[in-house]
């Protein structure tokens, strides 16, 4: 139970980065982040749409995805379905941080 709060907390914080949805002191859950995310994935659409579209591109999320949940047919509203986007690449990072870790050696010098 404890990892999977740790677990949270990252993606939390990968959030955070770039969309800063919530402080990080707060502590929530994941379906409060996605409804902050989504607030805040709204007001881009509605003020800063290339702004938003740059940040997807930047966080490596799937094109095709973008464009089927910006799409009118889509059964969910844009910011919901993007903001669910957002959440799935940041998690997918937390992920690869986690478990692939790059192991320098102790001798390791920067300088160089």
């Amino acid at each position: 139970m404890e990892e999977e709060g740790s677990d949270l907390q990252q993606l939390t914080a990968l959030v955070a980065q770039d969309f800063d949805p919530v402080p990080l002191q707060e502590a929530v859950s994941e379906e409060r982040l996605l409804e902050l995310l989504s607030e805040q994935v709204a007001w881009l659409i509605e003020h800063r749409l290339e702004y938003l579209m740059s940040l997807m591109y930047r966080l490596d999320v799937d094109e095709r995805k973008v464009d089927r949940a910006l799409s009118p047919a889509a059964e969910e509203p844009a910011h919901t379905a993007l903001a669910k986007l957002i959440l799935d690449r940041q998690r997918q990072r937390a992920f690869t941080k986690k478990h692939y870790r790059q192991q320098f050696p102790e001798n390791w010098d920067w300088d160089d």
